[in-house]
């Protein structure tokens, strides 16, 4: 039984209770939490996980909140945002080490101003390292587990180094969907700091120009599929635009949904739907989803899985 004075008596970070996760995520929709939790340190968060895994309470894990779609009716059991506790990136002999709460633009700036070469085609990917593992995140043609070394990971209560060979990492997943992954590290060339200020300074400037990341998204919803492209059979479909409520198949992008203001999830959930069932309609393709719904039913999350 989880009780909230046997937290306060060992935990030292921020709890809240009922709190709203449309604050957390990048989609800025998403119910209540029934306990939000920002650890302070890296003790904090393995303690609090430890307690709440022992004492079988359902967790979610947050960092910039850029990959979920949270249900209207929130989430049973704890949110422990991680942004705060693991926080660091820093340089160990040849080695970048990144905790998983550092966000992909702090890993990439810091990369590129040690002239270091193969973070910089990250440049732009919201989000935190964390979740950056878990889905192996890429862009341009690579992914950040190309120059990853090892990962370090909360698994069955005990802390583990995992080889890059034993992470089972394929195209946007790998194989810690049950651990807390708390941080990484990563081997990376030596480069001109100025072509790769250059070559950053371009991808952001692409990204910034191809996708509305004027409004609140939770990035590319839909996976490619092999040799296509998610928003181009979107767009074929004809759903680019498709507004329901206030969320909308973007404009700009097909492959990215956006709140225009006040979008509830169950919004963003029946374009979701809309989109595959009308691609496969009209090109034989079941669009895997990226973005992961955290909250809803299970027959729910079967309409799309």
């Amino acid at each position: 039984m989880v009780s909230l004075s046997d937290i306060k008596q060992f935990f030292r970070g921020y709890i809240g209770i009922n709190e709203p996760m449309a604050k957390y995520t990048s989609m800025r929709v998403g119910g209540p939490a029934d306990y939000y939790l920002e650890p302070v340190d890296k003790m904090d968060l393995v303690e609090i996980i430890l307690y709440l895994r022992n004492n079988k309470f359902p967790t979610l894990m947050l960092g910039r909140g850029s990959n979920l779609l949270v249900s209207d009716e929130g989430i049973r059991g704890a949110a422990i945002n991680i942004e705060a506790a693991l926080a660091n990136v820093r340089m160990e002999g040849d080695l970048v080490v990144a905790e998983a709460g550092v966000t992909l633009a702090k890993f990439v700036d810091f990369c590129v101003q040690k002239g270091l070469a193969g973070a910089e085609m990250l440049a732009g990917i919201p989000g935190s390292m964390g979740g950056a593992i878990v889905m192996n995140a890429g862009a341009h043609g690579g992914e950040i587990s190309d120059h990853l070394v090892e990962v370090e990971v909360l698994r069955e209560g005990r802390l583990q180094s995992i080889k890059k060979e034993d992470a089972q990492f394929a195209y946007r997943r790998s194989g810690f969907g049950n651990d807390i992954v708390l941080g990484a590290s990563f081997r990376l060339s030596e480069g001109n700091k100025e072509e790769l200020l250059a070559k950053r300074r371009e991808l952001i400037l692409k990204r910034n120009a191809s996708q509305p990341l004027h409004l609140p998204n939770s990035g590319s919803m839909f996976k490619n599929p092999p040799g296509n492209f998610a928003a181009k059979l979107i767009e074929q479909a004809g759903l680019k635009g498709k507004r329901v409520g206030n969320a909308q198949i973007s404009e700009k992008h097909a492959n990215f949904i956006v709140n225009l203001g006040g979008a509830k999830a169950t919004d963003v959930f029946t374009l979701i739907d809309l989109a595959r069932r009308t691609v496969h309609q009209n090109a034989g393709l079941l669009l895997e989803l990226e973005v992961k719904l955290i909250g809803f039913p299970d027959e729910t999350r079967k309409q799309v899985a």
